[in-house]
C-alpha cells in the first residue's frame, strides 16, 4: 500500500487538498453545472462518502484521469475486511487514495475538558466517563475496483440489496407491479415514523394544490403526493418530500424557509436524485434548474448544503437498505486537519 513517507509529502498533500477543496466549493456555488456533476458523482458512488471526503476522491481521480467505482480498503492480512475479503489482491504498484478516516477511542477526563473547552462536544457512558466517540481524524488508504484483481465482484447498490432481502430465495429478481423500485410503502413508513400523515391526493385538494407533493407542518404535519403521476414520479416525490423533513426545512419560522426555499429545494431536489439512482429509477430527466441562483456565490453555504445532502442521503438509503457490507461509515471531519488529530484538536 502507497503511503505518505514523510511529513514534507503529507502537508504538501494536505494544502493541495485544501485548495482544491476551497476551489470545487467556489465553482459550485457560482456554476449550477458544478453542483449538479458533483450531486451525478455523489450518485455513482452511493452516497458513502461525507462532502469533504467525496471531494478529496474527485479530486485525486481527477488527477489520475480515472473514473472511480467503487472504494475499499486493502483489507487486513487474516482477510476479515476491505478487499482481501472479497477474495480481491490490490495490484503492485497501485497508488492509494486517501480519505480522512475518524479516530474513535475513549478519551480521558483532561481529554474529555480540552474538547469542551474548544466547543467539541462529548459523549459520556450512564456511569458518567467519557464514551468511545470520534476524537480526531487521520488519512487512510482506499482502492478503486478497477486497482483490483480477483474473485469476481458485483459493485453493492441499494437495489440489489432491496431485491436480494425481498427474494425468499435471496437471489435478485426483478421487480413487477405498480412501483418500479419496491421502495414506496417503506419510504411511506419513513415518513410516517416522522410523525406525518401520508395521503395521495387528486390535484387540487387543499394543501397540495397544483404541486407535485407538499409537505405540511406544525399543527398538521401531512405529507401529499398526487394520485395521477406516474408510480416512478411518485416515489420521486415522496423522496423529495421526505428529504425536507430529515433536512430540517419545516421549521417553526415560515419566514425562514420562503427567504430559504432556493437552498431547501435544491437539498430536497439532490437527495431524491441520489436516493432515486440507487433505486435505479431513471433519472435521466433530472433538472438543475433549482440550483440555479440559490447560492449566490455563498460558499459557506454551498459546503453546509452539500454536509445537508450527503448525510440525509446517506441515512435514507441506510433505512431503505441496512448495512451494505462495506467499509465502517464515513463522516469526515469538517475542515481539513492535519494528520492526525489530537483529541482535543478542532
Amino acid at each position: 500500500m502507497a503511503r505518505h513517507r514523510n511529513a514534507a509529502e503529507r502537508e504538501a498533500f494536505l494544502e493541495q487538498a485544501t485548495a482544491d477543496f476551497e476551489a470545487r466549493l467556489a465553482r459550485m456555488a457560482a456554476q449550477p453545472a458544478q453542483w449538479v456533476e458533483f450531486i451525478e458523482t455523489v450518485a455513482l458512488w452511493g452516497a458513502r462518502y461525507s462532502a469533504r471526503n467525496q471531494l478529496l476522491l474527485m479530486m485525486q481521480a481527477a488527477q489520475r484521469g480515472m473514473q472511480p467505482r467503487f472504494f475499499l480498503s486493502y483489507g487486513k492480512k487474516d482477510g476479515s475486511s476491505g478487499w482481501l475479503k472479497h477474495g480481491r489482491q490490490v495490484r503492485k504498484g497501485e497508488t492509494a487514495f486517501r480519505v480522512w478516516a475518524a479516530i474513535r477511542r475513549q478519551p480521558s477526563e483532561e481529554q474529555a475538558a480540552e474538547m469542551q473547552a474548544a466547543g467539541r462536544p462529548v459523549r459520556r457512558d450512564p456511569d458518567g466517563r467519557p464514551a468511545v466517540q470520534i476524537v480526531g481524524f487521520r488519512l487512510e488508504s482506499t482502492f478503486d475496483i478497477s486497482q483490483t484483481d480477483g474473485a469476481p465482484f458485483t459493485v453493492p447498490t441499494v437495489q440489489q440489496v432491496r431485491r436480494q432481502r425481498l427474494s425468499g430465495a435471496g437471489l435478485p429478481h426483478l421487480l413487477t407491479g405498480d412501483d418500479p423500485t419496491g421502495a414506496f410503502d417503506d419510504l411511506v413508513q419513513l415518513i410516517k415514523h416522522e410523525g406525518y400523515g401520508f395521503d395521495l391526493a387528486p390535484p387540487g385538494s387543499p394543501h397540495l394544490g397544483a404541486a407535485n407533493g407538499v409537505t405540511v407542518g406544525s399543527p398538521v404535519m401531512r405529507v401529499q403526493i398526487r394520485d395521477d403521476v406516474d408510480a416512478a414520479h411518485r416515489v420521486k416525490t415522496t423522496v423529495h418530500e421526505l428529504a425536507h423533513i430529515r433536512c430540517g426545512h419545516l421549521g417553526n419560522d415560515p419566514q425562514a424557509v420562503v427567504q430559504h426555499r432556493g437552498r431547501c429545494e435544491t437539498e430536497a431536489e439532490s437527495v431524491a436524485h441520489i436516493v432515486c439512482a440507487a433505486l435505479g429509477l431513471d433519472t435521466s430527466a433530472y433538472s438543475d434548474a433549482y440550483v440555479l441562483d440559490w447560492a449566490g456565490g455563498d460558499i459557506d453555504l454551498v459546503k453546509q448544503t452539500a454536509d445537508t445532502v450527503l448525510r440525509v442521503a446517506k441515512t435514507i438509503l441506510q433505512d431503505l437498505a441496512g448495512d451494505t457490507d462495506t467499509e465502517p461509515a464515513d463522516t469526515g471531519p469538517a475542515q481539513h486537519p492535519a494528520e492526525p488529530v489530537p483529541a482535543a484538536a478542532a
